[in-house]
């Protein structure tokens, strides 16, 4: 298959200043060789956006909706093929790259209508001497910079609502997974996007990715990442001014009380956890369990973990596929092996599937008996690990689910009396409190509380990362000034 291996910069495909492979982490082979970023290319995707501003900026709203549903129809037209690039970058297992493409599909259909719903206001003046109005108005050019884990999906949580915005946007696309986003690329300069609208480049020299948030040129620095990027982010960006909206790393804690729906909480708890391999920032990582149920839940989660599907067949129902590389894969396994050191139980997987001799992966694993000491219940997994806690009393639970550096974006509870589920939920500090469920979706505000996050992704809020208030005054006429008190 012939993968799209092109920047799109200045409203054209590109070749860049360097190369780069790009692995299959499933099979471990090379599926392209793509073109990145030197200093020479961000400087001009920097400048052809600052060039785009203001006609984009002042494009009327249905014609800016025009140009994202023709984008839309090529994605939809192209949905096998931009699938296959997420199925081989990432060794995803084939459904699961479903919502990847969907969420693309559905951005751009929910920003193109909401931003036709923002509206100006006007404000009371005192004295009634004076008219205001309060004015949206593009923030101004963004830099947006992505995850490798939903490679389409998170590239859906900006264009959206930077193109409806009227902001021009700079995308960097992780460099282990830029294939999927160079296809997009590929799809705007087909449709003829306007030039400096949306620029598609991928590095993998951070000092060229940095030249991005240093310039001054960016009024919009957004960015889906570990809480540690985000911090490096900022310090490069304080060059000017800047907005941020980043959502970042996150540990979430899982509360199953004695009165929980044992089934659902097990279905949630690994229907997130090894799907995507666990590369999912909700992911639930530190899973307390009530010393009541603490056995039948293991016994249900560990029945999950043995029968989940691990491979890479486009045929087949997969359940988890590979970790992103092998620097990944050594580190999960380095928490496991620490856990273990540490008193804790391997009770399923822990370790490379017996029957997958080559790709980067990890069976889905349970370990009982986590403890707070460990790396595994104070970090931030990111693979196949569900971690058991027990609990035998209620005293110090809301401080042992607060107690994480890496915490603040989600957090699940399961319990049958909702009085006590709602207790919790207030006293929980993430952004999300997901109550004997979970439900994302794109009108659904996504973002985190502390060190998990600034801003919002999908839902109104995150359009509004991208608009700015002006305040518009005009001083009174007399006759106007005598209506207004008569």
């Amino acid at each position: 298959m012939n993968f799209p291996t092109q920047m799109y910069i200045d409203g054209a495909l590109s070749e860049g200043n360097g190369r780069k492979d790009v692995t299959n982490p499933a099979t471990e082979e090379m599926i392209a060789t793509v073109s990145t970023a030197g200093f020479d290319d961000v400087d001009r995707a920097l400048q052809s956006a600052k060039a785009a501003l203001p006609g984009w900026a002042t494009t009327p709203i249905a014609k800016r909706q025009v140009w994202m549903r023709k984008l839309r129809d090529e994605v939809i037209a192209n949905e096998d093929f931009l699938r296959d690039c997420v199925h081989h970058e990432m060794g995803k297992p084939w459904a699961q790259t479903h919502e990847d493409w969907d969420r693309l599909v559905v951005s751009l259909d929910f920003y193109a209508e909401e931003i036709a719903r923002v509206q100006d206001y006007g404000l009371v003046d005192r004295a009634g001497s004076h008219a205001h109005r309060m004015v949206h108005e593009p923030a101004g050019v963004a830099v947006a910079f992505l995850a490798w884990n939903f490679p389409l999906l998170n590239l859906a949580f900006k264009i959206g609502p930077a193109m409806a915005a009227g902001c021009p946007i700079i995308i960097r696309p992780s460099e282990a997974t830029p294939v999927s986003a160079y296809a997009v690329g590929a799809l705007c300069a087909k449709i003829g996007l306007p030039r400096g609208v949306v620029q598609i480049l991928c590095t993998d020299d951070y000092d060229v990715a940095d030249a991005l948030t240093a310039s001054t040129i960016p009024q919009v620095i957004t960015l889906i990442g570990s809480t540690k990027t985000g911090q490096h982010i900022m310090r490069t960006g304080a060059t000017s001014i800047k907005r941020y909206s980043m959502e970042l790393g996150g540990n979430a804690p899982v509360l199953v009380f004695e009165d929980a729906d044992l089934d659902l909480a097990a279905d949630i708890v690994t229907g997130v956890k090894f799907s995507n391999a666990g590369q999912i920032c909700v992911s639930p990582n530190r899973v307390f369990v009530a010393d009541a149920v603490r056995d039948a839940f293991t016994e249900k989660v560990v029945a999950r973990a043995d029968a989940a599907k691990v491979g890479f067949d486009k045929t087949a129902d997969i359940t988890t596929g590979p970790v992103i590389d092998a620097r990944a894969w050594a580190r999960i396994k380095g928490l496991i092996d620490d856990a273990l050191a540490e008193g804790a139980t391997v009770l399923a997987g822990g370790d490379r599937p017996a029957h997958l001799i080559k790709g980067h992966y990890i069976a889905p694993t349970v370990l009982s008996d986590v403890t707070e000491t460990m790396a595994v219940y104070r970090q931030e997994t990111f693979g196949p690990i569900v971690s058991l806690v027990p609990f035998a009393d209620e005293s110090d639970l809301v401080r042992m689910a607060n107690d994480c550096e890496e915490g603040g974006l989600t957090a699940y509870i399961f319990s049958g009396n909702l009085a006590r589920a709602e207790h919790y939920a207030s006293r929980l500090r993430y952004g999300e409190i997901q109550i004997n469920g979970v439900k994302y979706d794109i009108d659904l505000p996504h973002g985190g509380i502390g060190q998990s996050g600034i801003g919002h992704d999908c839902s109104a809020l995150a359009l509004h990362d991208y608009l700015v208030l002006k305040r518009v005054t005009r001083a009174l006429d007399s006759s106007e000034f005598g209506e207004l008190n008569a």
